[in-house]
Order: structure tokens, then sequence, then C-alpha cells
């Protein structure tokens, strides 16, 4: 097993994760920054003097109109995190552009494009794992809510498309139909990195509970969505979501959302979290512009695993929950 936390992974789509050791742990710590410059059942296996902590960064983007300043200034947030510590880092639901149907037209690029390239020389930069948000992707003529995840090489190790559009109404309060302009996904994706696989999901995919019982199944100690709830939905069911995902399917849940802009035409809800197996909001952030950091102890996932075994508990006699074969 490699200990180098600095070898990329792979996407995976099936098997159990396995966390290896990857170098000296992070003392326990959830905390919020403020950006500035100066600063059969799934199984845990912890090998040798493994890396049973890590640290994850959550940026919390100020998004403006202009894609260039977004980009630069979420490579500048990168760097922050990865100079405290950072090994997992996350962007928001549409980084580099205003959410909203009649923006992604004009701001969606292919991947690998623009954006993507630049993540990609940041991630290989500092050496992390970089879950790029999402971006609004044009592919063969059609559009998706997009999220792009790179190593520590720079390589592009999953691609994931949001398979649950957000079309909702909530009369008097709002309505938004994501399939005027963006088409669903149809697959799930993960990664490994060496401290633990990965499951992706975004914003109203965490919704859909499905989604999630299918990345533990198959490994994921970690499941990040990048989100843009907001305020009808954000008040009501950003953090009960979060909680119920974790608690669920016995998880780490990180949500990474854009900071609040009062003046948008879609104004997110804000709060990047991250949440523990056991429910608990480890950091959680206001509505400004900041970094949230939190360390993911997998022992303690262990622990509640082993404590509450609720995967050997499963009556797969009566129910189950699978992937259907393309």
């Amino acid at each position: 097993m490699n200990a180098d936390p600095s070898t990329p992974g792979r996407a995976r789509e099936e098997g159990w994760g396995v966390a290896s050791d990857a170098g000296p742990a992070h003392r326990s710590v959830a905390e919020v920054r403020p950006y500035s410059s100066s600063q059969p059942a799934p199984q845990v296996v912890l090998v040798g003097r493994a890396m049973a902590t890590f640290r994850l960064a959550l940026i919390q983007l100020q998004i403006s109109s202009i894609k260039s300043d977004n980009v630069t200034r979420a490579c500048s947030f990168i760097r922050e995190a990865a100079t405290q510590g950072a090994k997992i880092v996350s962007l928001p639901e549409c980084f580099n552009s205003p959410y909203g149907t009649k923006y992604f037209p004009e701001y969606a690029e292919k991947i690998p494009g623009e954006s993507t390239q630049k993540l990609s020389e940041v991630a290989k930069e500092c050496s992390i794992y970089l879950i790029g948000g999402s971006i609004p992707e044009e592919d063969a003529g059609k559009l998706y809510n997009t999220c792009a995840v790179f190593g520590p090489d720079g390589t592009l190790l999953a691609k994931y498309r949001k398979i649950h559009l957000f079309d909702i109404d909530v009369p008097g309060k709002i309505t938004f139909q994501e399939s005027e302009t963006l088409s669903p996904g149809d697959s799930f994706s993960t990664f490994d990195t060496p401290y633990c696989r990965v499951g992706l999901g975004i914003c109203y995919d965490m919704r859909f509970a499905e989604l999630a019982q299918i990345c533990a199944q198959r490994g994921c100690q970690l499941l990040v969505y990048p989100g843009a709830f907001n305020l009808t939905t954000g008040p009501a069911h950003w953090e009960l979501l979060q909680r119920s995902r974790a608690v669920d399917n016995q998880v780490y849940v990180a949500t990474a959302s854009p900071a609040r802009d009062d003046k948008a035409s879609y104004v997110a809800w804000g709060h990047s979290t991250v949440v523990n197996p056991w429910g608990e909001v480890l950091a959680k952030a206001g509505t400004e512009e900041a970094i949230v950091y939190s360390d993911i102890d997998l022992k303690k996932l262990a622990e509640i695993r082993q404590q509450m075994p609720v995967f050997r508990q499963k009556r797969s006699d009566l129910y189950a929950v699978e992937m259907k074969k393309p």
C-alpha cells in the first residue's frame, strides 16, 4: 500500500475503500477561517501507522459575473487551504459562474477546458486532491452541471454530472427549473485517495438517499456535495439533509456552498458544513466568504460502525438499494 499522500487515486465505480499509511496526522480540529492571503459490509481498514485523520477544506467562494476572476480567486483559496494542511479541498457548486438557467449556456465550457485546466494546475502545484465544485459543462450540444476531480499530479480522477436536476415550485417563494437548460447525468462517481474513498453528489442530489446509500455500499467514507441551497430550502433542509445522510450511512458528509450575495438573482444559503457519522456538525461557515477546515477521523468512523453495525443488520432478504445495470 502506497504511503505517499501525493500519490493520485483513481476514479472507481465498484469495490470497498481502504485507508492506507499516508504520513503524519494533524491534530483533531474543526474550524472556520475567513479568507486572508496570510492565512460485504463497507470496511475501514487502517494499515500500519495509517493516516487515520486528514484535513478537509471547503471553500465558500463569493461568485461574481466575471469567470476569470472567479477562477483566479478560487485558485488563491486553494493555495491558502493547502498551506493550512488540507489534503482534500472542495469548491462550491457553479464556482466559475453565477447560478441560473440564463447563465449556464453563456458560461459553459468543455472538460477539459479553461477553468478545469487551471484546477488541474493548482492541484498539482499544491499536491492535493481537488474537488472542483461544479461548472456548467458543454458536451455534444448538451449542458450539464458537472464536478471534475483532480489528483496531486493534476490528473483528472473523476467527472460527475448532476443526476437529479433542481426542478421545484414552492408557491410564493421559489420556482426553478434546471431542466430548462441542463441535462441530467446518468452515472455515479467515486474516487480513491490514500485516506479513504470519496463519493460525489451535487446539491439537489443530497435529497435522494439512494445515491448516498450506493456510495456507502461501494466503500465511501466521505460524501462531498458542492451545493447552492437558497433562502427557502436552506434554513429548512440544508443541515437536516446532511445529518440524515451522515447518520443513515455512517459516513462523513461535507457540503461546499457559494458565499451569500443578497444582490444576486439567485441567493445562496451559504453555511458550508462538515458532519460526522454520528450526525454531529464539526464545522460550519456563516454566510460570508470563508474556508472551512475539519479533520476527518476514520478511527471515529470505524468505531461508530462497530458499535452500531447497521450494514450487517440490513434485511437484504426483504429490501435492497441497487444501481441498475447500464
